[in-house]
């Protein structure tokens, strides 16, 4: 089930083995699963989707870089 949250702060995503690249500040859909949290958005120069593992994601939240709806 897909849920609504919103990105304040730099949240990151690691494309394959190579460099991280930041998910734009804005709305957007997360799929948590048990492992990883999928993340989706509209917003900024370049809409798309990257799944984060689910400990960076936990850390996110702690830190307030992704609040969730």
């Amino acid at each position: 089930m897909s849920q609504q949250a919103l990105i304040r702060g730099e949240v990151s995503f690691r494309v394959g083995d190579g460099m991280m690249m930041p998910i734009p500040d804005g709305p957007v859909d997360i799929e948590i699963a048990d492992d990883s949290v999928t993340v989706s958005w509209i917003e900024g120069r370049d809409p798309g989707s990257a799944a984060i593992p689910r400990d960076e994601y936990d850390r996110y939240v702690r830190e307030g870089k992704i609040k969730v709806d």
